[in-house]
């Protein structure tokens, strides 16, 4: 048994639960450990151990000989990373050679004698993931019975299983510096995995919050008496430090710190997390950045990367319209951090106990799916106003009817929708007539729903690109959100018609040749689709306006949004991901705009550039940057130098192209 552990040999034995002290004893394993964290961080790698461990792994179990395993695995290292230079081979032969640093751990035979207590069930806990969710993540999923699916047999999984994980998997964690803050909130805005929110608590609150709680006073109009605090789940954080390097403050008000410093926080998220819990109605969330930190995420604590630079976005539109939404996912990362069995990291509002209703199909017809989805609901709600307009016709009371007509006037708008709801619900609950009966059956319909079609470029771009455009040249009001890593992220990193010129990927092993695909631009053809491009590390106020706008445009909308990979190889690595897609807009890379056909009808420009004018003087520095694009010049220099230029023209070419878009005049 090989471990990986940050401790010494007795503080590590100590640490060991019961039952695999019993385990180890009982069947008179070989225990190693090493601190490939240690010696990663050491030699360079940050958090990457998988090449320490490999090498551990031969050392302790001579599959074959020793030496033999660290000759083949310096061969495949300079045939695999050999084109992105002598830096990063050498640091994967020093990953190997320092592998076969372990240390035997002693097994004492009185540990075979250990009587393991049963753990006691939490009561807190919910029955699924007591006797589901907990068993697969254990890895004993094989040993559950049939009888564990009863009532399930549709597939259907409940909401919010990964709150119950806690996996602690991060080596350092953001710890809040109270005294530097400013209240922003850009920390929680940008966090991948929803794990670090503001709070805002009252005097009794503040008082009852667990010993050394440390709060300030909350800063903006009707907040008297009310204390603001940043909260970190850091069983949930990745230890990507995204939030420390967006933190604004002039000294940072977050540090990042050992995961074992911060133990006290895992009572504090408790408290803040059910006890204090989410006060939106301080606040319009959807008024600007700050604000919509105040609104419960329904999208936390998923499986992705640790600083994924698709997850903010999709965060986001759950805070401002999770409780409305239906997402249909293609399938790529998002499928897998989205909802990989048992995780479900889509959740309900502890309030209202709505939430996100989340599916997934495939590359090739999610649009469509997705679009039926629609189509399905729209069909049930044009059913609910028939009937109204009937019942109206049948003599009801003045009230009811009242109701009926401003649900109908309000129907396809999200506030006026809800409002009628909320005022309409009572009165069908104690109507006795037919058809008020029929509504209320359907009630689930009577809100407007947020129908979004979510996937990855190799979707949108590729395989998917048919649904897609069938479903935006429908005119019908849908949502699509393109996750644009520039790359078929989940599947091993092949191109796609997203990636850029210049480019190094599988199936374009000596750089892609032609330029990326113009997906919004095709899409504002038609002249009726809303079609915005984004890069949250770059605007993040112009991320939460495209977000809104597509949300209330009465027909198809399609967001782009940029999205920093690993498979990019981002040379600061994925901790600055968010700074990468701010240096993607500066340098021309990447451009930011918004296209509102309504405003057209207004005698204005639809098309608005958000972007400011490029500095491409930069743009050679962004290139250098990500490995995706520096591994060329390794393996075909001569190429690289005129793809790099290429790639530029590209930009100049296509920044311009928006830029004369933006100078039309649509008065006359």
């Amino acid at each position: 048994f090989l471990l990986n552990s940050i401790w010494d040999a007795e503080e590590t034995k100590r640490r060991l639960p019961d039952h695999m002290k019993k385990y180890l004893a009982e069947n008179q394993i070989n225990f190693f450990i090493i601190n490939a964290t240690q010696i990663a961080e050491e030699i360079g790698l940050g958090h990457r151990t998988n090449t320490i461990m490999q090498s551990a792994f031969f050392k302790v179990s001579n599959v074959i000989p020793y030496d033999l395993a660290v000759q083949k695995m310096k061969e495949m290292i300079k045939k695999s990373y050999g084109r992105q230079g002598d830096v990063v081979v050498n640091m994967n032969y020093a990953a190997v050679d320092r592998g076969g640093e372990v240390e035997k751990v002693e097994i004492p035979a009185e540990w075979a004698d250990i009587q393991v207590k049963k753990e006691e069930a939490n009561n807190e806990i919910p029955e699924f993931i007591l006797n589901v969710v907990e068993p697969i993540n254990a890895q004993k999923g094989d040993d559950l019975p049939v009888s564990a699916f009863v009532n399930r047999e549709d597939g259907t999984f409940p909401a919010g299983t990964t709150k119950y994980e806690k996996r602690g998997i991060a080596v350092n964690v953001p710890e809040w510096q109270p005294e530097n803050c400013i209240q922003c909130n850009q920390c929680a805005y940008v966090c991948p995995h929803a794990a670090i929110r503001p709070f805002l608590l009252t005097e009794e609150e503040a008082k009852n919050a667990p010993e050394g709680t440390r709060v300030i006073k909350a800063v903006g109009k009707g907040l008297e008496g009310i204390s603001f605090k940043i909260q970190v789940s850091v069983l949930d954080c990745t230890g990507c430090g995204n939030c420390a390097d967006v933190c604004p403050a002039k000294t940072k008000a977050l540090v990042m710190k050992p995961l074992e410093s911060q133990h006290a926080e895992i009572e504090r998220w408790e408290y803040m997390d059910k006890k204090v819990g989410y006060k939106e109605q301080y606040f319009d969330k959807t008024k600007n950045v700050k604000n919509s930190q105040f609104a419960q995420p329904l999208f936390e604590f998923s499986g992705a990367c640790a600083g994924c630079g698709e997850t903010p976005y999709i965060k986001l539109i759950t805070q401002l319209y999770g409780e409305k939404m239906i997402v249909a996912n293609a399938t790529g990362c998002s499928s897998i951090y989205g909802g990989s069995a048992p995780s479900t990291p889509y959740t309900s509002n502890y309030i209202s106990g709505k939430g996100v209703a989340w599916a997934n199909s495939l590359f090739e017809d999610n649009a469509e799916y997705g679009f039926g989805i629609a189509m399905g609901i729209n069909k049930l709600r044009d059913r609910l106003a028939l009937r109204m307009k009937q019942a109206m016709g049948n003599g009801i009371s003045a009230e009811l009817k009242e109701a009926y007509q401003a649900w109908i006037d309000g129907k396809d708008e999200y506030d006026k929708s809800t409002e009628a709801t909320r005022k309409l619900l009572p009165l069908l609950e104690k109507a006795e007539d037919e058809i008020s009966k029929e509504i209320f059956a359907l009630r689930q319909y009577l809100e407007k729903k947020a129908i979004w079609v979510i996937g990855g470029d190799g979707w949108a771009y590729d395989i998917g690109y048919g649904g897609l455009d069938h479903v935006i040249a429908s005119g019908e009001d849908i949502n699509l959100l393109v996750l644009d890593t520039e790359v078929y992220s989940n599947t091993g990193g092949q191109a796609s018609k997203s990636t850029p010129t210049a480019a190094v990927a599988k199936f374009a092993a000596s750089g892609k040749r032609v330029r990326k695909k113009d997906l919004g631009q095709m899409a504002m053809s038609y002249g009726y689709v809303y079609v915005a491009q984004v890069a949250m590390g770059a605007n993040q106020a112009q991320y939460l306006k495209a977000i809104r706008e597509a949300a209330e445009y009465p027909g198809p909308s399609l967001i782009i949004a940029y999205a920093p990979c690993i498979n990019h190889g981002l040379r600061n690595g994925m901790g600055k991901s968010q700074e990468q897609e701010a240096l993607a807009v500066e340098c021309g890379y990447f451009t930011l705009y918004r296209y509102n056909p309504l405003l057209e009808a207004e005698g204005k420009n639809p098309f608005q550039l958000d972007s400011k004018e490029p500095d491409f003087s930069k743009f050679k520095d962004f290139l250098n940057s990500e490995v995706r694009f520096t591994a060329l010049k390794k393996s075909f220099p001569a190429e690289a130098e005129q793809l790099f230029a290429a790639a530029e023209e590209d930009a100049r070419w296509r920044y311009h192209k928006y830029l004369r878009l933006a100078n039309l005049d649509y008065s006359k």
